[in-house]
This record gives C-alpha cells, structure tokens and sequence, in this order.
C-alpha cells in the first residue's frame, strides 16, 4: 500500500465522519463546522489528485463563502434559539470527535505537503491552470454559472423575506 493511498483513506475517513457529525448534529451551528470539515477534506483530495488550483477554489468558495452565507442565514432566522430550547443539552462526544477529525486533516493535509514536495505530475489528462477554468466557466459553462448565481440571490432574498417583520 503506498503512502498516497494511505493518505487518502485517512482523508476519505475523516471526510466521511465529518458528513456522519452533520447528519448526527443537534446544533445547526456545529452542523456548518461538520460542514466545513467536509468541504477541507474534499480540498485535500483534490490536493491528492493533483489539482492545486480547484483544490483553492473549494476551500475559497465553498469552505469559505458559502459556509458564510449559510452560518449568516442561521443567525439571521435565529435558528439556534429555537432549537436549543427545544433539545437536550449538547452531546458529550461532539467536541471530542471535532478535535480528532480537525486533528487527523491537519496531519493528512500535512502528509500530502510533505508527499508532494519536489514531485511533478507525469502526465496531466485535463488542463487544471486557472486560464483553462476561465475559459471553460465563460464559455461552455456559462448558462450553469448564471443559473447558480441567480439561484443564491434567491437565496439570499427569501431569507430576507422570511425574517421581516410584516
């Protein structure tokens, strides 16, 4: 078994646990955290294919601007008001399982740097280089692009027509 296999079943492991932490979560709160986990382990294995650059963009853009916006419309509906009067106090086992998975990415994703270092992909089947991307996201998938984009304003406006007070 080869150390980039390895790597990436410990990455796959920890991504799969954080999924199962988000599903098991009470907390919405901790559920976006399990959420973010997700989206960094899925970065690494990006990393692990060796696409550097989509690698930055799902930490940028999904880690990072969409957890954002939807740590935002969880504060702003006030969600964690409702559901903590409702529910039982936290579970022992959350903390404890977020340190070790937080932990276990942080050595994975140090792994994959220390793996990676002076190594140079063979061969490359589809151009990664952020030109490349620009190109294709303008172009052949422009239509999808847009529709996300509308898709998130929509978000964003029913959001803030659910929390006003009529």
């Amino acid at each position: 078994m080869s150390v980039e296999f390895f790597i990436f079943l410990m990455v796959a492991a920890v991504a799969v646990m954080a999924a199962l932490g988000l599903l098991l979560s009470r907390n919405a709160i901790y559920a976006a955290m399990f959420l973010i986990l997700n989206m960094a382990s899925v970065a690494v294995i990006y990393l692990l294919l060796n696409a550097p650059f989509i690698a930055a963009v799902q930490v940028a853009v999904y880690a990072g601007a969409v957890m954002v916006l939807f740590v935002f419309v969880i504060m702003l509906l006030g969600a964690e008001k409702l559901s903590q009067a409702d529910t039982k106090p936290a579970l022992k086992w959350q903390r404890p399982l977020s340190i070790g998975l937080g932990m276990a990415l942080f050595v994975a994703l140090g792994a994959v740097m220390i793996t990676r270092l002076g190594v140079t992909p063979a061969a490359t089947l589809i151009d990664t280089s952020p030109l490349a991307i620009g190109k294709a996201l303008f172009t052949t998938y422009l239509l999808p692009f847009e529709v996300a984009s509308v898709l998130l304003l929509a978000a964003v406006v029913g959001a803030v027509v659910l929390t006003k007070k009529s």
